[in-house]
């Protein structure tokens, strides 16, 4: 069992409050009347196990949650190969740059591209 706790009941959604993406998912789903509870990783930082945790359930690496197209990234690094561990690091420190939002309910966990794919958890 992971350190994320879902719910069938409700959907789990990972988001930075800057990000546009992320306002629209949220205003979606609660126009859907979608029982939700956000969670902003800028205010709630992710752990390191969270971070992994969110990597495998989405099926991909750590390095794949960054978006190293986010102006954060590009502006302070430098398009590099590091392990999962400094993946994680790069993410703790700067989660602006980590691919969101992501929402998730019981066993299902999707990166959200557009605001409809709320209907798809």
């Amino acid at each position: 069992m992971g350190e994320i706790a879902t719910s069938d009941r409700q959907i789990t959604i990972y988001y930075c409050t800057n990000s546009v993406r992320a306002k629209q998912a949220l205003a979606y789903a609660k126009s859907e009347g979608l029982a939700i509870q956000p969670i902003d990783i800028l205010k709630t930082p992710l752990t390191g196990t969270q971070i992994a945790e969110l990597a495998n359930r989405l099926g991909i690496e750590v390095k794949d949650l960054v978006n190293q197209e986010h102006p954060a990234y590009v502006k302070k690094f430098e398009k590099v190969e590091l392990s999962s561990e400094d993946w994680i690091k790069m993410i703790r420190h700067n989660p602006e740059i980590m691919k969101q939002p992501i929402a998730l309910r019981g066993n299902h966990t999707i990166l959200v591209e557009t605001p409809s794919d709320m209907i798809k958890i």
